[in-house]
């Protein structure tokens, strides 16, 4: 799948490698600001305190 993508990409290898770590780290940081918060709240609560 990923070798599919890179070969997709437009230019040189050096480019390509450019673009492909710009579009992991987007997909990290969309996971980060909307996927994880949202799963989060449907998730029972955790609020567990240890006396």
């Amino acid at each position: 799948m990923y070798a599919a993508i890179f070969r997709a990409l437009p230019g040189p290898r050096w480019l390509r490698a450019v673009l492909m770590a710009v579009l992991i780290l987007a997909a990290v940081a969309a996971l980060f600001v909307w996927v994880f918060p949202w799963v989060e709240s449907m998730l029972p609560s955790a609020d567990l305190t240890v006396e």
